[in-house]
């Protein structure tokens, strides 16, 4: 974690939570690995779970509602993850905090970068 990133949990100023979308998306990475066998997720995502629970944040679920509501803003890629999470963040009224450099100036997004 970045030093930035961990000035932002722990700021009283932004109410955080985190979704049950990006555990799965972790849990993904978690189970694959590369060839070498190391993992490509850096976490575990109960690991992850645990302390984000210790933490009190809240969890996000997955609904419904998520699955079909339309993303006003477009992504310039097709990642079904990128979308979902930002759709999450739009219908839920937040912002989607990342690292991820295709997301870099989408209006729902903080690029931690």
């Amino acid at each position: 974690m970045q030093p930035g990133e961990l000035a932002l949990l722990i700021d009283s100023d932004h109410d955080l939570c985190l979704s049950a979308v990006s555990i799965w998306a972790l849990r993904i990475k978690w189970c694959c690995r590369f060839g070498s066998g190391d993992r490509k997720g850096l976490i575990d995502p109960a690991h992850l779970l645990t302390a984000v629970m210790e933490m009190g944040l809240p969890v996000e679920p997955f609904s419904p509602t998520h699955c079909a509501a339309r993303l006003t803003s477009l992504i310039p890629h097709r990642d079904p993850f990128d979308e979902l999470l930002l759709t999450i963040a739009q219908e839920t009224e937040q912002r989607l905090f990342t690292r991820d450099e295709a997301l870099r100036g989408h209006p729902l997004v903080i690029y931690l970068g």
